[in-house]
């Protein structure tokens, strides 16, 4: 089959690979329909995220039909499904608890993160050895661990566009807007206007915010964020972002403040020039400037809430303010397994229309070239899509 694989920083390629197998009996072995690339692919693509190896598969957004399950797996051949980017044993304590993304079991590879972090969290689909070392779903098709538990079967009504994103950015938008626990009329800042972001905007609409405010400096980006009724400053026009919420928000500040941003965030204050210098030497995996500025921002007593990936420690986090003002703190990978209902729901009343954030659709030949795009945010690239 052909699958989109990783040979090194900034280096993929599309490449002939062996056809997945039934592995376990609870496996399930999906034809892919649609694919896309997420912006934490670019972490991988930039070279951030350790342990990959030549020749891993990439993708953990994808779709697409049963062709073939284990004897133990509840799934039909022909059956649609979404599948979402953590993999989940749904049994263990963490996935009994609806915290999937925490699952005990299904990250073959736990060591490593535990030699990193202390603990593993649940394995991912094409995001590195530290994950488990998962083929992921840019290709034409995927094994998938746990098929009883993972694959969300979508009735035939809805397109593949319209329901793709219950794979992750629907649900991780989401998750981050009602992690800031919104109250009728809250002010809510949301930093980045990429796929996530963009739904982190609708999502706090939907969970009762009374204004949000959104921060890029993508014209294209801002003007979607516009459209979906944000408020926003292109923090390439102000002098400085902290000081202009402050103004917008009567000297408050937001309720809550959204890091849809993560590891490779841009700026131009010194502690951002700072970031990149210590990126650059391998001396700092992450560049935080959007996370600082959530958090100098945020109104006293309030919540910073981050889905944006972080991958390891950083250098001159502002926590004496956090302390000072009370700052309650919310993030993490998304429990996509509880989200995939409800969410359907709301896209087939209507209320959330994922397809808009689409801009690119290409075939999966063309992955390298949309990488290259997507990165670069050339030709006004928000989401690519790919059809194998």
């Amino acid at each position: 089959m052909k699958a989109v694989c990783w040979h090194g920083k900034r280096d993929v390629r599309v490449e002939n690979v062996p056809d997945p197998k039934i592995i376990n009996p609870r496996d399930a072995i999906i034809k892919i329909t649609l694919t896309a690339i997420c912006g934490s692919d670019l972490h991988l693509y930039n070279g951030f995220i350790p342990t990959m190896e030549a020749g891993d598969i990439l993708g953990h957004e994808f779709m697409g039909e049963v062709v073939e399950v284990g004897h133990e797996n509840g799934l039909k051949p022909g059956e649609r499904v979404v599948v979402p980017f953590a993999i989940a044993c749904g049994n263990c304590f963490y996935c009994k608890s609806g915290l999937t993304s925490a699952c005990d079991n299904s990250n073959p590879n736990a060591e490593l993160l535990e030699r990193k972090d202390g603990y593993s969290g649940a394995g991912l689909f094409g995001y590195s050895h530290l994950y488990g070392g998962y083929a992921g779903g840019q290709a034409e098709y995927v094994r998938v661990p746990y098929g009883d538990v993972g694959p969300f079967k979508v009735p035939d009504s809805l397109t593949d566009e319209e329901v793709l994103f219950l794979s992750d950015i629907l649900p991780t938008g989401y998750m981050a807007a009602e992690n800031c626990n919104l109250k009728d009329g809250d002010v809510v800042a949301v930093w980045g206007c990429g796929p996530v972001g963009q739904f982190a905007i609708r999502s706090a609409w939907l969970l009762g915010a009374g204004r949000v405010i959104a921060i890029d400096r993508f014209p294209e980006r801002l003007a979607l964020a516009r459209k979906a009724n944000a408020e926003t400053i292109d923090y390439e026009e102000v002098d400085d972002v902290v000081e202009q919420i402050k103004e917008m928000t009567g000297g408050v500040g937001p309720d809550s403040c959204i890091d849809a941003v993560g590891l490779e965030a841009h700026g131009y204050s010194i502690s951002a020039l700072y970031d990149r210098t210590k990126q650059m030497a391998m001396l700092q995996m992450d560049r935080p400037t959007a996370l600082r500025q959530a958090i100098q921002a945020c109104r006293k007593a309030g919540t910073v809430s981050i889905p944006g990936v972080y991958g390891a420690f950083i250098d001159k986090m502002p926590m004496g303010v956090a302390f000072g003002k009370g700052l309650t703190f919310k993030m993490g990978q998304t429990h996509v397994h509880g989200y995939m209902q409800p969410l359907l729901a709301q896209i087939e009343q209507g209320k959330i229309d994922t397809a808009s954030i689409i801009t690119h659709r290409v075939p999966l030949a063309e992955a390298p070239q949309a990488y290259d795009v997507f990165c670069n945010k050339e030709d006004e690239c928000i989401k690519v899509v790919m059809r194998p």
